[in-house]
């Protein structure tokens, strides 16, 4: 059976899983795409993401939307500033010269509705959330979802992320605690209720780093910093440092205590929050996670290679492996050889850059933070 006859199925609808979507799409396939989530609107979708010419970029040139990505991206939002905790800058880049397509910005909500937006009616079942993919004969699988629907796919490839209900079939591989936990807040209407910060902060990002702690803040496009207050920290410290993340206020002035001896600009990253606060891990899977391959079956994205977002890798490389793994489909007659040559090439990218991930994170946490940090960027 070739590609053209096959039934394709996949979970989760992220930006690999849409850029999946389009890619198969555009070359004449019909994969369906299930999504646990009820709808588009049903959460927030994170912050602001950098694609990268050679990753992102790559993958949406090749779904046919990297023109409509560059009508809609932030130039400026590249711009980034390093400090330590007296606010010492240690690099910076400067937003009048961000014009050039290395890493502009996008927010999440935008990427999703661009992506969306490129797919045939219907791609999507909203409100389908897997309970498990049962293996049958010829490498078919039978898919088993809450809601009591079931379906059977010839190939099923997995976009579903970091606690994936598919990768068991095809990995043991434990998802480890990275050993950083991160306090995630949110300061609507910068420039116009707090300019102090806005002009503080800038256009892009600013990562202020220091006792193996950071003040991580990004500009998103309708005005709001997101901040991620990052700690070096034990598995359980988030729920045991009696902070009472439902008490905003309460919980700030615990915050601002781990911040004690930080500038007043920095802590101004927390005191103008608002009443969002949102604990959680950072989790990853180990650097040379990999698989046997087996027919029918694969996975792309944090399914395949969660890794900690200090490097800005993982949609870049989950969209990467969707623009891979398509176009490996639509150019081999022989699906089951498509699939396995995309596993042997994104193995090798994907250990790459997850050991870059995890040497950034190392650096970000170590003594004299801003400093490395700072001499890399001025290295460029």
């Amino acid at each position: 059976m070739n590609s053209q006859e096959k039934r394709i199925a996949i979970i989760g609808a992220g930006p690999g899983g849409l850029t999946l979507a389009r890619i198969l799409q555009q070359g004449g396939l019909a994969p369906v795409i299930y999504e646990q989530e009820t709808s588009p609107a049903e959460r927030q979708q994170g912050g602001t993401l950098d694609l990268d010419e050679q990753t992102g970029q790559k993958a949406l040139q090749a779904a046919g939307l990297l023109g409509s990505f560059r009508s809609i991206c932030r130039y400026e939002g590249q711009a980034l500033k390093i400090t330590d905790k007296k606010g010492t800058v240690f690099a910076e880049t400067e937003p009048e010269k961000m014009t050039d397509h290395g890493r502009p910005e996008i927010d999440r909500t935008e990427l999703r509705r661009l992506l969306l937006q490129s797919l045939e009616p219907d791609t999507i079942k909203w409100g389908h959330k897997l309970s498990q993919a049962v293996p049958l004969e010829k490498g078919r699988h039978k898919l088993e979802f809450e809601n009591g629907h079931t379906d059977v796919f010839d190939l099923i490839i997995a976009a579903d992320g970091a606690f994936s209900r598919v990768r068991p079939l095809l990995s043991d591989a434990p998802v480890e605690y990275s050993g950083i936990s991160m306090i995630e807040l949110h300061i609507m209407n910068a420039a116009a209720d707090f300019p102090d910060l806005a002009g503080f902060h800038g256009t892009g990002s600013m990562y202020a780093l220091d006792d193996r702690k950071a003040i991580m803040a990004q500009l998103n496009g309708d005005g709001k910093i997101r901040v991620y207050l990052c700690f070096a920290a034990g598995r359980y410290w988030i729920d045991e440092n009696d902070i009472n993340y439902d008490q905003p206020e309460e919980a700030k002035q615990k915050l601002l205590e781990l911040f004690e001896d930080w500038s007043d600009d920095l802590k101004h990253y927390i005191q103008y929050a608002g009443e969002t606060i949102l604990p959680r891990r950072l989790y990853s899977l180990s650097v040379q996670h990999k698989w046997e391959h087996k027919q029918g079956i694969t996975l792309i994205g944090d399914a395949a290679h969660l890794m900690t977002p200090f490097a800005g890798a993982g949609a870049n490389l989950a969209m990467l492996d969707a623009a891979e793994l398509g176009l490996s489909i639509l150019h081999n007659a022989d699906t089951d050889k498509a699939v396995k040559q995309y596993e042997e090439k994104m193995f090798a990218y994907a250990e790459e850059t997850a050991a870059e991930t995890d040497s950034h994170m190392k650096t970000f946490f170590s003594e004299s933070a801003a400093q490395k940090i700072g001499a890399m960027m001025n290295a460029f």
